[in-house]
């Protein structure tokens, strides 16, 4: 069972998983296109939320 620790990204963190640049993850965090939650002025993403929105991105790319 994997540890919350370990489970829970940062926004750079989350940039280094996504190939992303962070500005680019805080707009669309800020803007709720990625699932993900502020504790005080810092961002916060669960692996396991990210991984199952890759996946519906990814169904949406392919059905148009």
């Amino acid at each position: 069972m994997p540890n919350q620790e370990t489970e829970m990204m940062t926004l750079r963190e989350l940039g280094v998983y996504l190939k992303m640049p962070e500005k680019t993850l805080y707009r669309i965090a800020a803007e709720g296109k990625v699932p993900g939650f502020k504790v005080g002025a810092s961002w916060r993403f669960r692996k396991s939320e990210i991984d199952r929105w890759i996946r519906q991105q990814e169904k949406q790319e392919k059905m148009g």
